[in-house]
């Protein structure tokens, strides 16, 4: 896809069924869903089981002046004992998508992180030698200091195997939420998710893109912003965070980039209708 005179390309990194979607979303009863299943099912929920389809998946993004990536998946062999299909994976078939993106790991100029839960900083770093390196050597790994911070006081896997090994190899920059690299790359704050969470944001002449993260995981958070997954640590404040992000973006030609939403994961928003007939906002896939 290309954005202006910015070339924009999903690469991803795995795709499978995770809970029920009213197990993630406690609103998501069968009677809430059954309006919207005509367009989730089969790509963002199951049938039948109605568990969900999340894919995970990163961008690289070429501007003309750099070769950036915006998250990095979950990597090969970190410890994720909560997500089976996650944990100590062997599958390196990510970067093999790079190498046919034509880019190698040392051409990568800058990585930024959404945030720093393990889906989306794996490939920060792989084992060479029994040690974590960043799989990136010569790039700027760009992290939100108040990410940062609060994932190094919890001091979990994804922090000690894809991000501290950053840090102690000099190519980590803390940054803060509205940090902007240039007229084409910046960030704002979109706290709520995690305590850091930002959009990246790409501009280019008149054309606009903004990858939201985590900030929504499913298409059925556009008609209920309102609905919060169990993984939101401040639901209150996410909820704000995603309505505000739906009403500043609804009917313009911003391009969202998705995290999570089925392929092609990225599209607008734009004014729909609610269940119940109130106000509300969809997505429609595609640029």
């Amino acid at each position: 896809m290309w954005l202006g005179q910015i070339q924009i390309q999903t690469l991803l990194d795995t795709s499978g069924l995770h809970a029920p979607i009213h197990e993630v979303f406690l609103e998501a009863t069968r009677e809430a869903i059954a309006p919207y299943r005509h367009w989730l099912e089969p790509d963002a929920i199951e049938p039948g089981t109605q568990r969900m389809i999340l894919p995970v998946q990163a961008y690289l993004v070429r501007t003309r002046h750099h070769r950036i990536l915006i998250d990095t998946c979950v990597g090969c062999g970190k410890l994720n004992p909560d997500t089976p299909d996650w944990h100590l994976r062997q599958d390196r078939s990510w970067l093999v998508r790079l190498a046919e993106a034509g880019l190698s790991p040392a051409d990568i100029d800058y990585v930024f992180c959404t945030h720093l839960h393990s889906d989306h900083c794996g490939w920060n770093t792989e084992l060479r030698d029994g040690r974590w390196v960043p799989t990136f050597p010569n790039a700027r790994y760009i992290f939100s200091r108040q990410e940062y911070e609060a994932t190094a006081q919890r001091n979990g896997d994804p922090f000690r195997q894809s991000v501290l090994p950053v840090l102690e190899a000099g190519q980590a920059q803390l940054v803060e939420l509205d940090y902007a690299l240039d007229d084409e790359v910046w960030l704002e704050p979109a706290v709520g998710h995690t305590e850091g969470h930002v959009v990246v944001n790409l501009k280019s002449g008149q054309r606009r893109a903004a990858m939201c993260g985590d900030m929504m995981h499913s298409p059925v958070q556009c008609p209920h912003p309102e609905w919060s997954p169990i993984w939101d640590r401040d639901q209150e404040q996410a909820r704000r965070t995603r309505r505000s992000f739906l009403e500043r973006h609804c009917d313009t030609d911003t391009i969202v980039l998705t995290a999570h939403f089925p392929p092609p994961s990225f599209g607008r928003i734009v004014h729909g209708a609610s269940h119940g007939g109130g106000p509300g906002f969809m997505f429609v896939y595609g640029a």
